[in-house]
């Protein structure tokens, strides 16, 4: 059991890993293609559709073949979305990178359909929620260091000239030359992901007494009827899109001359202090949340992040910035705790719950791109801030909600 815990824990850290690198390709692309924020933002619009296209699916698939056979699954489609990104750039079409992603998303959907679950059952309810959040600093901690190498790697690959000052073979030419660096770094994670399918392939037989019940209602969208499951439902959908959206801004936001002034790369290597506060808060909040009612600890980190991003849009300089990138800390136990506050005494339902909570993970799609669409409506990034912090706003009040056992 103790090799199968390690093997799960390898899955958090790797699908946490490829979907922060979003945030490092966002600004390439947008230079190379020459995109206003809303259409940088469909970047994470066609990632996160993929949770709402593939949840139900892969829980299906999850309750047919098992849970370690369906986290293969998800791990070589994961590496047929990295090997998309060559005839991408051998094309230097946005779209084409557009679909790749969604691919690459479309099996990490299925891993972590897997991962959450087999958290909780591998071992006592009652440590549920510190053990889900244990895992999920190693999903962190891939979160934390992908970006820094993939600001080394992708963003420090500019050229002297930009998209901008150029047209006809030259713009392709130049698109095609500096997508490489991205079609690197994701060959790379393709080899990962095949040894990493190979070795969670020899696992596939220990997991003993696996049982699921099948769905009573439309793919289990009847739990949505139990208002602790359906509030927490819209909470995993604020909280994507509120993580996602400071995530994907962070890079541009530092670089403003009112907050850091910072060249892209040394913007881009700062990501991983956003997402290293979410590792290091994980690591304290699993202690943490053994003694204190999660549902308490949910209202606190939410009004915290909500506050930071008061700080960091009325002040400037360092202040300004790593106020933002302090929100990763109170980002740190959202997701598992919310999870497991919506999925408690779900017992066999526990797949379908997990499918509609990877479902609701969509508002990674949804909230993005109006805070991209906002951020052109109002020119100002610091306005368009305004929508992620009531986001977390909501979330607090589901943990006052969920303050006490369901």
């Amino acid at each position: 059991m103790q090799g199968l815990q390690v093997h799960v824990f390898a899955l958090f850290f790797i699908f946490g890993g490829i979907t922060s690198l979003n945030d490092v390709i966002i600004p390439k692309l947008k230079e190379l293609f020459t995109l206003n924020y809303t259409q940088a933002m469909l970047v994470q619009f066609c990632f996160f559709t993929a949770y709402l296209l593939i949840g139900i699916p892969g829980a299906k698939l999850v309750k047919r073949i098992g849970y370690m056979r369906g986290a293969v699954c998800g791990l070589l489609l994961m590496m047929l979305g990295c090997l998309l990104f060559i005839p991408a750039s051998q094309a230097a079409l946005y779209a084409l990178f557009l679909f790749a992603l969604f691919v690459l998303a479309s099996g990490v959907v299925i891993v972590q359909v897997v991962a959450n679950p087999l958290i909780v059952l591998l071992g006592p309810p009652r440590t549920a929620h510190s053990r889900l959040t244990f895992a999920q600093a190693f999903n962190s901690l891939g979160t934390t260091i992908f970006p820094i190498g993939g600001a080394i790697l992708i963003l420090g690959s500019l050229a002297g000239v930009s998209a901008d000052q150029l047209s006809g073979a030259d713009l392709a030419a130049y698109r095609t030359a500096e997508s490489r660096a991205i079609v690197h770094g994701y060959l790379g994670l393709a080899v990962v992901l095949a040894l990493v399918a190979a070795a969670v392939w020899l696992f596939r037989d220990r997991l003993k007494g696996e049982r699921h019940e099948e769905s009573a209602g439309l793919a289990g969208f009847d739990l949505l009827k139990r208002p602790r499951f359906g509030f927490g439902a819209l909470s995993i959908f604020l909280y994507v899109g509120a993580e996602v959206s400071i995530g994907s801004l962070i890079v541009n936001y530092l670089m403003q001359p009112g907050v850091m002034a910072l060249a892209e790369q040394s913007a881009g290597k700062l990501i991983g202090l956003y997402w290293g506060g979410a590792m290091v808060g994980r690591f304290i909040g699993s202690a943490v949340l053994r003694v204190i009612s999660p549902g308490k600890v949910l209202v606190f980190v939410a009004c915290g992040a909500a506050t930071l991003i008061l700080v960091s849009t009325t002040t400037t300089g360092f202040v300004s910035g790593y106020s933002l990138l302090a929100i990763g800390l109170m980002n740190s136990i959202m997701f598992p705790t919310i999870f497991s506050l919506a999925c408690e005494n779900l017992g066999a339902r526990t797949a379908d719950g997990s499918g509609i909570i990877n479902v609701a993970i969509f508002g990674g799609a949804v909230v993005p791109l109006a805070t991209g669409a906002l951020a052109d409506l109002a020119g100002s990034l610091a306005i368009a801030l305004a929508l992620p912090a009531a986001c977390y706003l909501v979330i607090a009040g589901f943990g006052f909600f969920a303050r006490r056992p369901a």
